[in-house]
């Protein structure tokens, strides 16, 4: 009995199979499993495998013990190595496969070296995907992604990617906003109302909004009108409110104060216009009456010459008559003050009488004969102090003689004679000497004669 702890393996007695079919097991090379002998645990077998294209090699005949060669113990060396050496593998033959082997192995490590798990999330919409990409803008392009001026790319494009990197994309969109009154066009890459006036600072407690706060904002953009809460001071009958609004006008921001306008109550500013942060409007409580005033409206004179007539001679055609015309006037009081009278309404009652004079061109003759001797300046002196517009204090003469008025115009004369020049006066009353004498001046005529 051995002492080793391992089962001593024995070759299987019987007959050992001498063809291809004893050895498969039948004429087709059927294998049948549950009849097959099996070795036993730790027991050196044979590997059998051959290719299915490949006959298997005929069994080994069993070996005897070799008896010692003639040639001695040398001999017995060199058939050693030529076994040892026929059992090396020939480096040759295996080569190329090596190579081939190599190649796939290092082509799969390129492979799998090159590829990228990679999260990308376009407008908040992630998913996760496999590229080769090597950069941001490469793996845009192979996804089909378009980005523009207004879009948001982080990373930015043209960053260099790594298995596990994420990259997000946010649209811009236009929303036209009416800010507390001013409009312009912004552009944001926001999703909701909410968002966007998040990211454009505005305050939206307390403020109006023309759409709601969860409103989606395609990409196409949307209009919106906000209305921050303002800080507004109202003085009205002696006392000031404040008051936080949203208001769109002062006039509203006024009803919101509990402040109620009647007849002609005004602002210290437009009731349409915007109210400002920390603005202050003054109610102006009015109360008003009218009155009429009559005003007369001068007439004008429109003088035309006349040969017939001498120099210095003027004969109203058409005397001229003055107009008369109402005005209206508003009288206001303001909060208690009153103001200047304002005209609010003209009238014309009588258009006024345009005055036609006629004024004369002839040169005046220098003298009368048979007059031309005569002390003229002591007549005039006597009759009226030497004055051409004297008149008595009846109104019946007047002028340096004291002419009537039939008289004055029976020698040619217009008018009235205090009205005409010295010199015509002086001519009228020689031709009147000539006619009769110095009888129109009974109390002065002696004067003529010296």
């Amino acid at each position: 009995m051995s002492s080793s702890p391992y089962e001593t393996y024995s070759p299987v007695s019987g007959p050992q199979p001498q063809s291809y079919e004893e050895w498969y097991g039948g004429p087709h090379g059927e294998y049948d499993p549950h009849t097959a002998e099996t070795v036993a645990h730790g027991v050196p077998y044979e590997d059998t495998y051959r290719p299915a294209y490949e006959p298997p090699a005929p069994p080994m005949a069993p070996t005897l013990p070799q008896q010692p060669s003639a040639g001695g113990r040398a001999q017995d060396r060199r058939a050693a190595r030529r076994r040892k050496g026929s059992g090396r593998p020939d480096f040759r033959r295996l080569l190329p496969q090596a190579l081939v082997v190599a190649f796939l192995a290092g082509g799969t490590t390129a492979f799998v070296a090159k590829d990228k798990a990679i999260e990308l999330s376009v407008d908040g919409k992630p998913r996760t995907l496999h590229t080769f990409a090597d950069d941001v803008t490469e793996l845009l392009a192979d996804e089909g992604v378009a980005v523009g001026a207004h879009d948001v790319v982080a990373p930015a494009p043209g960053t260099a990617l790594a298995s596990g990197d994420e990259v997000r994309v946010h649209y811009g969109r236009p929303v036209r906003i009416t800010l507390d009154g001013e409009r312009r066009e912004v552009w944001t890459t926001a999703q909701t109302v909410e968002e966007a006036l998040r990211q454009l600072g505005v305050r939206a407690e307390g403020a109006y909004l023309s759409l709601a706060r969860s409103q989606k904002i395609g990409r196409q953009g949307l209009t919106i009108d906000v209305r921050t809460e303002r800080t507004v001071t109202i003085m009205a009958d002696g006392r000031a409110r404040t008051i936080r609004t949203n208001a769109a006008t002062v006039g509203e921001a006024v009803e919101e104060a509990g402040i109620t306008l009647r007849g002609e109550d005004a602002l210290s500013v437009a009731a349409d216009s915007f109210p400002r942060d920390g603005q202050a409007v003054t109610v102006l409580r009015i109360t008003g009456s009218k009155e009429v005033h009559e005003e007369v409206i001068p007439f004008d004179v429109r003088r035309t010459e006349d040969a017939s007539l001498f120099k210095g001679t003027e004969v109203v055609d058409q005397a001229g008559r003055p107009g008369l015309r109402r005005v209206t006037f508003a009288l206001r009081t303001v909060n208690g003050v009153k103001e200047k009278p304002r005209r609010v309404r003209t009238e014309v009652v009588r258009e006024p009488r345009t005055q036609l004079v006629r004024v004369g061109s002839k040169p005046l003759p220098t003298s009368v004969q048979g007059a031309d001797h005569l002390d003229w300046g002591s007549l005039a002196a006597c009759e009226s102090g030497g004055r051409p517009n004297a008149v008595d204090p009846s109104g019946t003469y007047g002028g340096l003689y004291q002419f009537d008025t039939q008289t004055w115009q029976s020698l040619g004369g217009s008018g009235r004679p205090q009205d005409a020049t010295a010199t015509e006066q002086t001519l009228r009353a020689k031709r009147l000497y000539v006619q009769r004498g110095a009888g129109p001046w009974p109390h002065c005529g002696g004067r003529l004669y010296g």
